[in-house]
């Protein structure tokens, strides 16, 4: 229990405050061109073990298209509104990609609730996702899970409720894939990727894999 209480007020000293304004969607790259992951790619995942008692059925991805997934890299929307179908929208007219380019989205409450964990098509069919252009080979699509936050972090910080479920999201990615914390980056902070802010100045990845420990 202590270390429940001091993990929750990590939390609420490292995401307090909520302001955002509308800034454009990070400028990102998709990999069109064989977007569901080869047969090769796919893997056993590191720890399947009442994963689906722990954990919301949804985040469970079809046992015969998992992938073995080895890093995650968080986004902020750059904008105070939005969800999954909104992002969705705009990626298709915008960008012309196949969809959102996420694989989880976190409502901040405006246009989905605070805190709530939104699971993409890329997620459920396994797709390679679009939210980090640049990487040789584009490895941060391929193999590493995309999760955006509503909201700007510039402006603001991720709500009490969006951070807890960041964590829970996170810690399930881990325990799933066997993802080190090493491996968990801010979309500024991915190798190889092309120059961004994001997730905001006021999101320090660091930070956030120091509450999450080794």
């Amino acid at each position: 229990m202590l270390f429940r209480a001091v993990i929750f007020s990590l939390i609420l000293f490292f995401f307090a405050g909520c302001i955002y304004e509308a800034e454009p969607m990070p400028q990102v790259m998709a990999d069109r061109a064989g977007a569901v992951m080869s047969q090769q790619a796919r893997a056993k995942p590191a720890n399947s073990a009442g994963i689906g008692k722990s954990f919301p059925k949804g985040w469970l991805p079809p046992a015969k298209l998992e992938h073995k997934w080895t890093a995650i890299i968080i986004h902020h929307s750059g904008t105070a509104t939005g969800n999954a179908a909104i992002f969705d929208k705009w990626h298709r007219e915008d960008n012309h990609w196949e969809g959102v380019g996420y694989d989880f989205v976190i409502g901040n409450g405006t246009d989905s609730g605070e805190g709530k964990v939104e699971v993409t098509f890329r997620w459920r069919y396994q797709m390679a996702g679009a939210h980090c252009g640049g990487t040789k080979g584009n490895w941060a699509n391929k193999y590493a899970v995309g999760i955006c936050l509503v909201g700007d972090f510039d402006e603001g910080r991720p709500s009490r409720r969006q951070a807890q479920s960041l964590v829970r999201l996170v810690r399930f990615l881990q325990g799933r894939y066997g993802i080190a914390t090493s491996r968990i980056y801010g979309h500024n902070t991915t190798p190889g990727a092309r120059v961004t802010n994001c997730p905001g100045m006021n999101f320090s990845i660091a930070k956030f894999r120091a509450m999450l420990g080794n």
